[in-house]
């Protein structure tokens, strides 16, 4: 591999993982308020949450740039107030990231919260157990193996992301430039076959590795699930 495709692939990484930093604990607080919470509005909710996944992700890409725009409401108080600037930088691939992976990140948790048998948590709250000792010591345990999985189809989703990304943080070689919008560069040039193949199979890996280890991890889960069962 190239210097620069060394520099596209870490780059890929670095926005990857920062998506998944950011996304986990909003997943989280997502999938639990709809597997446990009944209230007026839930159907919204989730079907807002799973909005990206049917929206063209050029569309997802002109809502975040209109939403996060420098003269925008928004925009002027993630860069005062934080000093976060998202449009043409890597922060903004990895908001891009963080967006699409959302609704797959939410469902595998929901499912996997949805899954525990809450009579455990009102057997350990019957013992003397407070809300959060039995979050901790039963709940979270119960659902970690989802949490993991929901992670890591998140981080794979994260790494095929093109078309919300070149939308919103454009193309920009070394600090926009993941590997999908690399492999894009590369089929416009002439005679980078070769480097298009070598881009191309490296993000194969990481999505095979990814879907492999989630399937370890589910089908960890259901063994964990059916052995409390019994």
């Amino acid at each position: 591999m190239t210097p620069e495709e060394w520099e596209v692939l870490l780059l890929s990484l670095k926005v990857s993982g920062v998506a998944m930093a950011c996304a986990l604990p909003l997943a989280f607080a997502l999938a639990w308020v709809l597997a446990r919470w009944r209230f007026p509005g839930a159907i919204v909710l989730d079907a807002l949450i799973h909005l990206p996944l049917v929206l063209p992700p050029v569309v997802t890409g002109w809502l975040l740039l209109i939403a996060l725009a420098p003269n925008s409401t928004l925009g002027r108080f993630f860069e005062n107030v934080l000093g976060l600037t998202f449009m043409f930088r890597w922060t903004g691939a990895a908001l891009a990231a963080t967006i699409m992976a959302l609704p797959l990140m939410v469902r595998a948790m929901r499912l996997s919260i949805e899954a525990v048998d809450r009579r455990y948590e009102q057997a350990a709250r019957t013992l003397g157990a407070g809300r959060w000792r039995t979050f901790a010591t039963i709940t979270l345990p119960l659902t970690l193996p989802g949490i993991l999985a929901a992670l890591v189809l998140g981080f794979a989703r994260s790494v095929g992301e093109f078309g919300a990304t070149i939308t919103f943080a454009s193309n920009i070689p070394g600090e926009t430039r993941t590997l999908p919008l690399a492999i894009y560069s590369a089929l416009q040039v002439p005679g980078a076959e070769w480097q298009v193949a070598r881009l191309a199979g490296l993000s194969i890996l990481l999505s095979l590795g990814a879907l492999v280890i989630s399937e370890w991890l589910a089908r960890r889960n259901r063994a964990g699930a059916m052995r409390y069962v019994i």
